[in-house]
Parts: structure tokens; sequence; C-alpha cells
């Protein structure tokens, strides 16, 4: 007996824990619909606690190095405390509503390069090892971010990566402590100009603000920079407008107004450079861009991008 109660201590014997959803496909705003199921041990068992939450690989820079950690951005429990007897079977139910600016794993049923999420549950148990398990969860774009990755497509830009960057955006109103990064292959048509694109959707009930860090090339008297812009468009505008158009006007406001706005008093020292040069945190000038297409354009960004160094996570097995 004794030595059944060691075991149970480490986990051996203990209770089971497997989470079963209803459908892992969703949308940033909807909801993430299914059960946990509880299978008791070989003894009874305590549950403190049972809790789910959203997990993704988020990139972390700071002080000259850069890695990969695990991020939980969202958690709820499902139950609060209760006895499990030995071999008894529980299910709870639950629907977890999925952040608006949850970022997106899949288009058109593909995952992206470099994404992944999951769901983790945790048991916690009184006097014992906890128990978790995880299940892959895919976020699909909403309508608006599908009319703008077309948009992208369209105009004959090239998907290259994705990932998530720890850190916030300079005049936004962002909820998650990291921010997605799409980035795309510059196509011929924009190659003399711009070599790579970085598009990020920062998105709410209301709509999305979406930022573009545009990597123009230098010509023959100057170097090469980002430049960025910021546009904000509602969820109303989804059939309203030619989102190639729209798209392409953004790009050429983006690079066009570089050179002409660091006299309007956002030069440098405004924020400070994330490790990668100039990157979204790179000195670039910022004024109204008016509006157009029925959107209000936003403005260029000086350090778009604050860069935040956090804890490491720990391992994801995508």
């Amino acid at each position: 007996m004794v030595f059944k109660k060691m075991l149970s201590a480490f986990g051996v014997g203990g209770p089971s824990v497997d989470t079963v959803l209803t459908n892992p496909n969703t949308r940033p705003g909807l909801t993430l619909d299914g059960q946990v199921n509880l299978v008791g041990g070989d003894s009874p068992a305590a549950i403190e606690q049972v809790v789910i939450g959203l997990v993704t690989r988020v990139e972390v820079e700071g002080h000259d190095t850069e890695y990969a950690g695990t991020m939980e951005f969202h958690r709820m429990a499902v139950s609060g405390p209760l006895q499990l007897a030995p071999k008894q079977q529980v299910s709870i139910p639950f629907q977890l509503p999925v952040p608006w600016e949850t970022p997106i794993t899949d288009v058109y049923g593909q995952r992206l390069h470099g994404m992944t999420m999951g769901l983790r549950t945790e048991l916690a148990l009184a006097r014992a090892v906890d128990k978790s398990d995880l299940d892959q969860v895919a976020v699909h774009p909403l309508p608006v971010h599908e009319r703008i990755l077309e948009a992208f497509q369209r105009l004959g830009f090239r998907f290259k990566h994705a990932d998530l960057e720890r850190g916030h955006i300079r005049g936004v109103q962002q909820t998650l402590p990291f921010y997605q990064e799409i980035e795309f292959f510059a196509s011929p048509q924009y190659s003399s100009t711009i070599r790579e694109v970085e598009l990020t959707f920062v998105t709410s009930q209301r709509g999305v603000e979406v930022i573009l860090e545009c990597d123009k090339r230098g010509g023959f008297l100057s170097a090469g920079h980002d430049a960025f812009g910021r546009y904000q468009v509602s969820h109303a505008d989804v059939d309203r407008v030619d989102w190639a158009q729209v798209v392409d006007g953004w790009l050429r406001e983006t690079t066009s107004r570089y050179g002409n706005l660091r006299t309007q008093g956002f030069g440098p020292g405004h924020g400070h450079s994330r490790g990668r040069g100039m990157g979204m945190g790179g000195m670039v000038a910022g004024a109204a861009l008016g509006v157009a297409g029925g959107m209000i354009a936003g403005e260029m960004i000086e350090d778009a991008f604050e860069g935040d160094a956090g804890e490491d996570f720990g391992g994801f097995d995508e």
C-alpha cells in the first residue's frame, strides 16, 4: 500500500485526462467546443482544478539573443475541485472563446509554414504529479483576412514564412503579448522597389489594423531600408472594395512616403530597435494618409514594434 501511494505520487496509476474537440477548426472571435474526459486511477484522487489554454510558439528577442518558446496566451478553468473515485469516468463540456487577436495558422486548408497552435488541458491534482493533454488547433482567417491575403496572391506575391514575435505595436490597442508576421516575397511588378513584405493583422470585433513592413531596395545613391504603413479596415468592408487595388495602393503609399516624412518631427530616438537592425523597430516617420476606398488609411509609423524580451516558456512539439 505504501509503495502504491508512492507510485501514485509520481503519476503512476493515477487519473488520466483526454480532451476531445468537437471541431479543431475555428476563427478569431469564434469558440472552440469540446469536452474534457477524466478517468479515475487505481485510488481516489482529489482534483483541485481543470484548466484549458491556448498555446503557441513565439519568437523572443533580447540582449542580442533570439529563441523560440511556448507561450500560453488564453486560459479558462472548466472545473473547480472534485473527487474522482477509482476508475470513475467524468466528462466536462466546455466552450472556449477564441480571442479576436488569435493568429492565423491555416489558409485554404494548409498550415502556414512556421505556425503552430494547440489547446492544452491541465489537470491539477492534490499531492500528486499534474496531468496534461495537448490537442492541435487550426485557426482560419476571417473574411477580411482572406480578402487581403487573396489580394497579395493576385498581385503576384509568394508566401515565404509566418511567425509570432513577442512585443507590442506602438499606437495599436493590442491585448495579446505578441504579434504575427506573415512574410511574402515581392512579385515581379514590385521587385524593382521591394524585396519582401511582412503583413501583420491586429483584429478586434470592430475591424482589423493592417501593418505593412516593406523591405525596400536601395537606389544608385541610396541604401535600402524598411518602410512601414498602418491601415484600418472594417469587417463590413469585405465585399465593398477591390482588395487588389486597395493593397496595391497601400504598398505604393507605404514605399513612397518614407523619404519626405522625416521632417515632421518623428526622427530617431522615438523608441528602440529590436535586434534586427532596421526591422519592425526601425526609425520610420509618421503622417496621416487620409481616407481611401471607404477605409481609413492609417499612418506611416516609426518604431512600429517595440521588442519585449521574456522568459523561456519551454518546448512545443509541432
